[in-house]
């Protein structure tokens, strides 16, 4: 193979892959497997790899040891103070609509939690984020508070495609999730004190920010107020 066809290849890759990150079928966290790539596109790795280092150089990718390439976190900042404003917002609205929610509410956010243990061995991130949403809202989405509300599912439209990331990025984050789920919805079934459900709340809530900042930003502190 010629230089000048593989430098073509690489720029045909680079765009199909820069493509596919910009519509979101990439995701931030998704795994850049060179060798399902280069199957993808009919190609060698080699200008696959040519591909990831021009993406590389311009932050759209992140090369880790013993990972490989993935696509980068999109504005960090952004997922950051979405985050931290949603944890207070959730915790708050999810104890608001507390007293609200009937047996069958609870069931239904079990249901949602047992469908996210169960995917849980053959881990898809995207679905379990899905999923994950489901069952929040189920228990904030009768919250008293009309504008606490439409502040909460603001947050969530705000954090967009960036929420598919923190399972990607630090998926052991999974795990503890579910089991933090059914405990708020065992908080609420019991009639706990509302400071105590939205404390639970609020924590699951800083608990999947602060696992990507150590995974991220192991440096750095992470400023969440101690509420």
């Amino acid at each position: 193979m010629t230089d000048l066809q593989t430098q073509s290849k690489s720029q045909r890759a680079y765009q199909w892959i820069k493509e596919r990150i910009a519509n979101q079928e990439f995701t931030p966290g998704y795994r850049l497997v060179l060798g399902s790539l280069a199957g993808d596109l009919d190609m060698s790795v080699v200008p696959v790899r040519e591909a990831i280092r021009q993406l590389e150089a311009e932050g759209l990718v992140t090369f880790e040891r013993n990972v490989g390439a993935r696509v980068s976190m999109v504005d960090d900042s952004q997922y950051r103070h979405s985050m931290q404003a949603l944890s207070i917002l959730e915790g708050a609205a999810t104890a608001l609509a507390a007293r609200r929610l009937t047996a069958d509410d609870l069931r239904r956010a079990r249901a949602v939690n047992e469908r996210m243990i169960r995917i849980l061995e053959d881990f898809d991130p995207r679905a379990f984020t899905r999923l994950n949403q489901e069952f929040h809202a189920t228990l904030f989405g009768k919250c008293a508070n009309p504008r606490m509300l439409e502040l909460v599912e603001s947050e969530w439209a705000r954090l967009g495609h960036l929420r598919d990331s923190t399972f990607s990025f630090v998926p052991g984050r999974a795990q503890e999730s579910v089991r933090e789920h059914e405990n708020i919805v065992r908080l609420i079934e019991t009639g706990a004190p509302l400071g105590e459900i939205e404390k639970a709340a609020r924590r699951h809530r800083s608990a999947t920010l602060d696992a990507y900042m150590i995974h991220e930003h192991p440096d750095e502190t992470l400023g969440l107020p101690a509420f």
